[in-house]
C-alpha cells in the first residue's frame, strides 16, 4: 500500500492521507461495479488495501444519497479535495499500478468490465 500510495501522492501532486483514502474509495468503486475475480486479485497483491477499503465504506448515509457507480465515486473523491484532472492522474496512475502487478491483459479486463471507467484508462 505504501508503494501505491506514494506514487499517487507523487503523481497527482496530493498529500498521502489523502492518497490513501483514494485508494479505498477507488478500490471499494471496482470490488462492487468490476469483474469480481479480476479485482478481487488485484486487492491481493495491495497489502493494505483491505484495510483502505473497509475505512473509505464508512461515508454512512451521504454515499447512499449519491447513489453509486462512477458519479458517486467522483463526488466522493472531489469532497477529498481532489480536482477533476488529479482525479484523472490518480486513475491513470493506479491502472498503471494494476499493470505492473498484474500484467496489462488482466488490468484491460479490468477497465472495459467496470461501467464508464474506459474514459480514465
Amino acid at each position: 500500500m505504501d508503494e501505491l500510495v506514494g506514487r499517487l501522492a507523487s503523481v497527482a501532486g496530493i498529500d498521502g492521507a489523502v492518497a490513501e483514502k483514494t485508494v479505498g474509495i477507488v478500490l471499494g468503486f471496482l470490488r462492487n461495479e468490476g469483474p469480481s475475480d479480476k479485482v478481487q486479485a488485484l486487492i491481493d497483491q495491495i497489502p493494505g488495501a483491505e484495510a483502505a477499503i473497509a475505512a473509505s465504506s464508512n461515508s454512512g448515509g451521504l454515499s447512499r444519497l449519491m447513489g453509486g457507480g462512477l458519479m458517486a465515486v467522483g463526488t466522493r473523491l472531489m469532497a477529498l479535495g481532489l480536482s477533476i484532472s488529479e482525479i484523472q492522474n490518480v486513475a491513470r496512475e493506479l491502472f498503471r499500478f494494476g499493470r505492473d502487478k498484474l500484467g496489462a491483459d488482466q488490468m484491460g479486463e479490468i477497465i472495459s468490465g467496470t461501467p464508464g471507467l474506459s474514459q480514465f484508462a
